[in-house]
């Protein structure tokens, strides 16, 4: 099957995450600086969050150049990787709603965990299917990406539990920065074909 409907369909869902995600952040009413002051929480779960989402969408787009047909499994794989960042949206509102208490951050982190995971299930099922792909050995090439964004995240709750939600949040911010440069190694194949 062609990639295209994949990728279409997967634009589709992200674009509505970002809206959703957008549309929970009321006006306030009023117009002075003071009635902003007790949404900044708010604004920053929804800035890491557009952050989050965005760097997946980048990476997810980066990766299917990789693909060249589309197998169940593939689709199956990105289903996955869909559903547990349709619920970015819900988390990112619950720990902003409630100023980054402990239990929101943690949910945000086994989310977060649960994302990266299942980028990298989507990752390894391409890679099986078309192992002799140049564009599949620069993936490789950039795996430790993913295996530190799951170890952060991993790390993510304890932290946010027992030491400190901010210092837990600085972990997301750092998975972040990891990954806000898609892969060179992809990059470089693309631009040599």
């Amino acid at each position: 099957m062609n990639k295209g409907r994949l990728e279409a369909f997967s634009d589709g869902v992200i674009a509505i995450i970002v809206t959703i995600m957008v549309l929970e952040m009321k006006a306030p009413e009023g117009t002075s600086w003071q009635i902003i002051k007790p949404l900044m929480p708010k604004f920053i779960s929804y800035m890491l969050s557009f952050l989050f989402v965005a760097i997946y969408w980048v990476n997810h787009h980066h990766l299917l150049h990789t693909v060249k047909k589309v197998k169940s499994s593939i689709m199956w794989a990105n289903m996955n990787l869909l559903f547990w960042l349709s619920l970015i949206p819900f988390a990112t509102a619950w720990m902003g709603e409630n100023h980054f208490e402990k239990v929101t951050v943690v949910a945000y982190a086994v989310l977060a965990l649960l994302c990266g995971l299942s980028f990298n299930i989507l990752q390894s099922t391409i890679c099986k299917h078309y192992s002799d792909n140049d564009l599949l050995v620069a993936v490789g090439k950039g795996r430790w990406r993913s295996i530190t964004a799951v170890v952060l995240y991993v790390l993510a709750i304890p932290t946010a539990l027992f030491i400190n939600t901010i210092a837990a949040c600085s972990m997301f911010l750092v998975v972040s920065i990891i990954w806000l440069i898609p892969d060179k190694h992809i990059e470089e194949v693309l631009d040599n074909e």
